[in-house]
């Protein structure tokens, strides 16, 4: 079975994912919280953490846990909307990654800067094991992590360049930027930057609204980052001069 679709419809629900359903153990029985994900280049799930919520506890006691992500449904019917279950066991993050996971984090979910220095909080990886998906009602495949992540010479690929690709959409395109979020993405007029990309796409964030880029396809290296926002580009501005 041909399984490349089902992973990149995976891959954009996580990366795009603004909140999710985190289900821990309660001494045994199941416990559901909602948190807000940030995914990691890897595709790990980054999780800003509160030790004073029962979800921490539960965590700290037993690592293994499960988080789901939902799309928006095309239907009435709320089971026709994409959503993807991942298995998984997570950690608290310390070392060298602790500042700049952190920094990820809060880029993209940048209204929690006023809590961000609490001394309660503590950045949590969730690191996939296995995933569910469901692409709509009766439509389910399920992922082994190795058929899910993205492979770590890509992903040490695009991290490298992804400061010096931000930094120069921003300051030598911010045009570019524009045209692509409003025209391409649909979002309001904004002072729109972008603050992170990874092998499947780019996110942009305008004070406290975010959006995200999917890629056609994963980027390996960073000429393809290059044709996939020069695409987006001119898709922006064939998009644009339609309405006019």
């Amino acid at each position: 079975m041909d399984k490349a679709e089902p992973v990149r419809q995976a891959r954009a629900l996580l990366r795009g994912a603004r909140a999710a359903t985190l289900a821990t153990q309660q001494e045994g029985q199941p416990f559901a919280s909602l948190v807000t994900p940030a995914a990691a280049p890897d595709l790990s799930l980054l999780l800003w953490l509160s030790s004073l919520s029962e979800h921490t506890r539960q965590l700290l006691r037993e690592p293994r846990c499960a988080l789901l992500v939902q799309g928006d449904a095309p239907e009435a019917n709320p089971q026709t909307a994409p959503r993807v279950t991942v298995t998984g066991v997570a950690e608290r993050v310390e070392g060298d990654q602790k500042a700049a996971l952190k920094a990820r984090w809060l880029a993209l979910h940048p209204y929690a800067a006023p809590y961000a220095g609490f001394a309660d909080f503590a950045l949590w990886r969730v690191r996939p094991v296995a995933a569910l998906l469901v692409g709509g009602f009766a439509a389910a495949t399920r992922l082994r992590a190795s058929e899910l992540l993205p492979t770590p010479g890509e992903v040490a690929a695009i991290a490298a360049a992804e400061a010096g690709v931000c930094a120069h959409m921003n300051e030598d395109h911010a045009e570019a930027v524009e045209n692509i979020v409003v025209n391409l993405l649909g979002q309001a007029h904004g002072e729109w930057r972008m603050v992170s990309l990874d092998v499947d796409g780019c996110d942009f964030v305008a004070e406290e609204r975010r959006c995200r880029l999917d890629f056609p396809a994963p980027a390996g290296e960073v000429q393809e980052v290059r044709e996939a926002l020069v695409q987006a580009a001119r898709q922006a501005r064939a998009s644009s001069l339609k309405r006019e």
